[in-house]
């Protein structure tokens, strides 16, 4: 069954595997907009509403998503980051991470590079196998603008970019 599907067709839909889902669910909410009557259609109303979140959820990971093809493993387990690779790694607490920043120059792609308390720096290839996970643990950082962590992402820019720094409150 799967030789029916292109690779690359396939690699695409599986990319934007939740908006497409969104649009599906978006669809099943106008049809009952359009099938029912005054009490029911509230419920398509809503159906909709849950399938544009998900749709817009779904774009936002889309585009943060890359082939998973680069060298290393992300793993994310209880807010503990690890990143297992062939010739770096380390393991960091997502809430010891003071600054996250993009680095367009490494080789052999682009590396997230967070730096945590102590000094402590991790570099991880945004096309690492499973490196998608990283969106989650990026997004639930305070105060981060996931859009603008797309953009840096999508231009790849010149220079380092610091996408998030944790703000620390003044002790006077």
């Amino acid at each position: 069954m799967s030789d029916l599907i292109r690779p690359a067709v396939r690699a695409g839909l599986w990319r934007w595997r939740e908006s497409l889902l969104g649009g599906v669910v978006i669809l099943l909410g106008l049809w009952w907009l359009a099938t029912f009557f005054s009490p029911v259609q509230w419920i398509g109303w809503a159906i909709v509403a849950a399938g544009a979140v998900w749709a817009a959820a779904g774009w936002q990971r889309a585009r943060f998503r890359t082939t998973g093809k680069g060298p290393g493993v992300v793993q994310i387990n209880e807010r503990r980051l690890a990143y297992f690779g062939p010739l770096t790694g380390g393991v960091m607490d997502i809430e010891d991470l003071t600054l996250l920043e993009l680095e367009p120059a490494a080789m052999p792609a682009p590396h997230w590079v967070l730096s945590g308390v102590g000094g402590q720096s991790l570099a991880i290839p945004v096309n690492a196998t499973n490196a998608d996970a990283l969106f989650d643990a990026f997004a639930s950082l305070p105060g981060i603008k996931t859009q603008s962590m797309l953009d840096v992402l999508s231009r790849t820019p010149d220079a380092r970019v610091t996408v998030w720094r944790r703000n620390h409150p003044a002790l006077h």
